[in-house]
């Protein structure tokens, strides 16, 4: 069974920081002073500076050798090496070896560190030359011997072994950062698929801010939707899977596009029907929800009226939408349990939107009392009727919300007609002024058409009653 990568990366860590000694400059300390007192003879100064250094360091070795790097264990190894560089009162090559793991030592801190630590190593050093001066005025001659090469080596190795290590640090570092980068853009990957399944609205806060997903809810006043496809149960009757799918795929895919350009929580796909929400989690006040709620509907129904013209050169008719909308206060919010969550809405209110949804006829688009009050101004709509509702004890006044038209004054964005074989579909809330030019073209492109097919429809009637005359004398 394979180990799980958090396992490997701590035992990965246990083996490069933990279980291994990271002072190895001390090792170093101990051989320059067990030299100088051989070299010295066993002079009192150099059995003193070997007593003040070697106790120290191995102190060090028990205490680190289970233990990650500090800053005041640095400090004292630094000390400690400053001392011996002042005690040999600055022997050329040996303070330049024992200057080289300072540097070393100091580069190995933190950047915030090195001032400190090289301020320390400095006064350290000048502080013990002349201490030594005091203890031996005669000097220490350590130049012309086998000494300082021996001290170099030993330097050299430890510089040359402590890279190696940072090196290696280094590589393990690199390969889990790039191991840690192919799980992060997998795991992208995986949430940007994730995220078709929920509504925008709900899962970028919580990826932006990290915000905690628990089950809850509150009341809130929404404008609510639901529609469904007129004709699609009859038609499922008489055409194939895949023909089914693909129609009913192209007519939520167009759907969702239309809901997301409004702003509209989808909060979820029912057989051919689907139902959206505005009011949470970002209102723009109940009017202005029920305002894009309805105009969404009307949108919705436009786009319908487009793809039953393709359906029907397909061979597919009598598919119409219908809609229901309601304004009122329901629970919104999180349902569910800790394992499985859904962001969805429950209340009377969505029940009313779905019954007068299921009352509306072919493209008709039925809201309730509240709504109408907060669109009335905006939009033209017709009373129906008071409607005996299932599940509802009172009746529910119901009106219907018409396409503006060339009448209507400034509440005239849209220009519609349908006829078979004809659909013309202007919105002019989104038409840009550079496409004006473009639609004035087409429109005379397909002006020049119906001319000359009417043309050829005139001759063709007037051979006919011409041939209908000669067969007659």
């Amino acid at each position: 069974m394979p180990l799980p990568e958090t396992l490997k990366l701590k035992m990965l860590s246990k083996g490069n920081g933990i279980c291994q000694f990271d002072y190895p400059e001390v090792f170093v300390l101990i051989l320059t002073v067990i030299l100088l007192t051989f070299h010295y003879g066993f002079r009192p100064t150099s059995m003193a500076l070997s007593i003040i250094i070697i106790l120290p360091s191995l102190m060090i070795f028990i205490y680190n050798y289970r233990r990650k790097t500090s800053f005041w264990t640095s400090n004292i190894v630094i000390i400690l090496l400053a001392v011996v560089i002042g005690a040999i009162q600055f022997c050329m090559v040996i303070s330049l070896s024992l200057a080289s793991l300072i540097a070393m030592r100091i580069i190995l801190n933190k950047p915030e560190n090195h001032l400190r630590l090289f301020t320390v190593a400095l006064v350290t050093a000048i502080v013990f030359y002349y201490v030594s001066n005091i203890l031996d005025a005669g000097g220490m001659d350590c130049n012309d011997s086998w000494l300082p090469p021996v001290i170099l080596l030993a330097s050299m190795a430890v510089i040359l072994c402590q890279f190696r290590r940072t090196h290696k640090k280094h590589t393990d570092y690199k390969e889990s950062a790039y191991q840690a980068g192919g799980r992060l853009s997998t795991m992208v990957s995986v949430i940007n698929k994730l995220t078709r399944f929920v509504p925008p609205q709900v899962w970028e806060p919580i990826v932006r801010a990290d915000m905690p997903v628990t089950v809850s809810n509150k009341r809130a006043k929404l404008t609510i939707m639901f529609s469904d496809i007129v004709g699609f149960t009859e038609l499922s009757d008489s055409l194939s899977a895949d023909n089914l799918a693909d129609i009913l795929n192209t007519y939520m895919h167009c759907m969702t596009m239309i809901a997301d350009k409004h702003g509209a929580v989808l909060d979820k796909f029912i057989g051919d029907g689907m139902v959206c929400f505005f009011g949470e989690p970002d209102s723009r006040g109940s009017r202005q929800d029920a305002l894009d709620c309805v105009a969404m509907a009307i949108d919705m129904r436009r786009e319908m009226r487009t793809l039953r013209q393709k359906w029907r050169l397909m061979g597919f008719e009598g598919l119409y939408i219908r809609i229901g909308i309601t304004t009122g206060y329901c629970h919104v919010g999180n349902f569910g349990s800790n394992n499985r969550l859904s962001y969805t809405l429950i209340g009377k209110e969505a029940n009313l939107a779905s019954r007068l949804q299921s009352c509306g006829g072919k493209d008709e688009i039925l809201i309730n009392e509240s709504t109408y009050d907060y669109v009335c101004h905006n939009y033209e709509c017709q009373y129906i009727a008071a409607l005996e509702l299932k599940g509802f004890d009172d009746k529910v006044n119901a009106w219907q919300v018409l396409d503006p038209d060339s009448h209507g004054g400034y509440l005239s964005k849209w220009v519609d007609h349908t006829l078979p074989g004809f659909n013309l579909h202007l919105n002019f809330k989104d038409m840009k002024d550079e496409d004006y030019q473009d639609i004035r073209s087409r429109l005379n492109v397909a002006l020049e058409r119906v001319e000359k097919e009417e043309e050829k429809v005139a001759a063709s009637i007037a051979a006919e009653s011409k041939r209908h005359k000669t067969g007659q004398r």
